[in-house]
């Protein structure tokens, strides 16, 4: 009867062991299949000229395909074209995006992995995004966009020589 029970529950831990390993691979397969796709919108635009900045709004896209465990984003749209590589961090209804290795590196003075470790700490609070936040950022960093799941969206801010330019879409 002894046998029979530790049978049992060997079977029952084995299934759990499935189950949980089946959930992680969907989590990272529907971040994917929710975030790559195609995104219509506009493209607003702060562009400096030699004495005065112009603000405009055209028709854009943005083709969000992911490459390894990063995303690669190709907008484009009148006089504008452009593609960018970035990391993704859930937070709740919100998928967060940060740059990534020499962009990372330009805009916060240091190699991602690098950051702000507090010690050399990592901290286990919080979700993805508090915890890249905590780990590799100082107060104040900016970040420029990421995706809303409920809506089914992106937007992002692009920081060019020539001005910014930001992108606001609802997936096709």
């Amino acid at each position: 009867m002894k046998n029979l029970i530790l049978k049992d529950r060997m079977k029952i831990v084995a299934v759990a062991m499935v189950f949980i390993l089946i959930s992680c691979e969907k989590s990272d397969d529907l971040v994917s299949s929710e975030v790559s796709g195609t995104y219509i919108g506009t493209l607003t635009s702060n562009v400096s000229g030699k004495s005065t900045v112009a603000k405009s709004n055209t028709a854009a896209t943005a083709v969000v395909k992911m490459v390894g465990n990063q995303i690669e984003v190709h907008c484009f749209g009148d006089d504008f074209d452009t593609t960018i590589m970035l990391s993704l961090y859930e937070d709740g209804d919100m998928i967060n995006t940060c740059l990534t290795g020499n962009d990372f590196e330009n805009r916060y003075g240091h190699m991602l992995g690098q950051g702000n470790m507090m010690n050399g700490s990592m901290h286990t609070n919080g979700n993805e995004w508090m915890q890249h936040l905590n780990n590799e950022h100082q107060d104040g960093d900016e970040h420029f966009g990421g995706f809303d799941m409920i809506h089914h969206s992106f937007n992002y801010t692009f920081k060019m020589n020539n001005g910014e330019f930001h992108f606001q879409g609802t997936k096709k």
